[in-house]
């Protein structure tokens, strides 16, 4: 967070001069030099920093020149929807890219092994704005046809929701949301919500759906080759049991690892997607902080997703222990 706070800290000379977008044209040079003393902006350096980080520290990150408030309580409002997006499409990769991988590290040679592997080199070849796009194309434009058996409830109730007068919502997060604490409003216990969730989620998910069904399956592989799987074997178990509880086990640390990166990943890549639709995050906002030269919600954006980085790392050290109770046991003397 240190070198965080250096860099978020170092780029705002590039980011412009904080009086243009606090006064007006109107205001003389002299005027401009009485605020520059004291807002502190002519200090040195170093004295500059530290008055920062020392704000910081306080969480006092300053004030946005757009909504004329703390630029934490703006992030604050915006951060719920992102984290909903980015837990919604950690679920969708969870729930596919283990079952998947498994399958095809345990039956390589299926066509429908070969299958996944062929649309996951497709998936990580293709940037999330062009699959969002072609989302909304297919389930919210132009969906003309019946999906689902129609001579089922549920699968009335989904041509209804795909059909080209409701199709998918591809704009915003709906107005039908629970609140839940503060400033968390979740779209995860209404219909309305969960269907303005679909499209994004999906699209989210895709960037990191291929690489964790490709993680999965060549780690797999490569502990099914081991000793102790051979001799878990040799002593006659089950391959069920060989393969979801020794192997699988084993299979998940690296998972972890390169999940709890992605993840703090997926909060940045929310950019893209935010944009296609409109989607009221902190990637958005960032977008619009840039726009409107918004200096201190730019700082303030950088500092709080750091932050998130941090956290999620420190979060999967300590799921190390969960997973491999040996990682406990590092650096401790024999």
């Amino acid at each position: 967070m240190f070198v965080i706070s250096v860099i978020a800290f170092a780029i705002q000379d590039g980011l412009g001069d904080p009086l243009q977008e606090m006064v007006g044209m109107s205001v003389s040079q002299e005027e401009r030099e009485v605020l520059r003393d004291e807002l502190g902006l002519n200090d040195p350096v170093l004295v500059q920093y530290l008055r920062f980080a020392g704000n910081a520290l306080q969480g006092d990150l300053g004030d946005s020149y757009f909504y004329s408030k703390p630029t934490l309580e703006v992030i604050a409002e915006h951060l719920p929807a992102t984290l909903e997006l980015v837990i919604g499409a950690s679920l969708m990769i969870m729930l596919l890219s283990v079952p998947i991988g498994v399958y095809a590290a345990i039956r390589p040679q299926a066509w429908l092994s070969k299958f996944f592997m062929g649309v996951s080199t497709v998936g990580i070849s293709i940037p999330v704005f062009l699959t969002a796009i072609v989302l909304i194309q297919i389930f919210s434009i132009g969906v003309t046809v019946a999906w689902f058996p129609a001579d089922t409830g549920w699968g009335q109730w989904l041509n209804g929701a795909l059909s080209t007068e409701g199709g998918l919502p591809s704009y915003g997060r709906g107005d039908d949301l629970t609140h839940l604490f503060g400033t968390w409003y979740s779209g995860f216990f209404t219909r309305e919500g969960l269907m303005h969730l679909v499209l994004p989620c999906v699209s989210l998910a895709s960037i990191m759906l291929p690489l964790f069904i490709r993680l999965v399956r060549a780690e797999m592989m490569e502990v099914l080759q081991s000793d102790y799987i051979r001799y878990a074997r040799a002593k006659g178990l089950s391959a069920g049991r060989v393969n979801f509880l020794h192997a699988l086990k084993n299979t998940m640390l690296p998972v972890i690892t390169v999940g709890g990166v992605q993840i703090g990943i997926m909060v940045a890549y929310t950019i893209l997607t935010e944009t296609v639709f409109q989607w009221p995050g902190v990637g958005l906002m960032f977008l619009e902080a840039i726009t409107r030269s918004d200096i201190p919600l730019i700082v303030a954006y950088l500092m709080v997703v750091g932050l998130i980085f941090v956290i999620t790392n420190t979060l999967v050290d300590l799921v190390y222990g969960l997973v491999n109770p040996t990682v406990k046991l590092t650096g401790k003397k024999a």
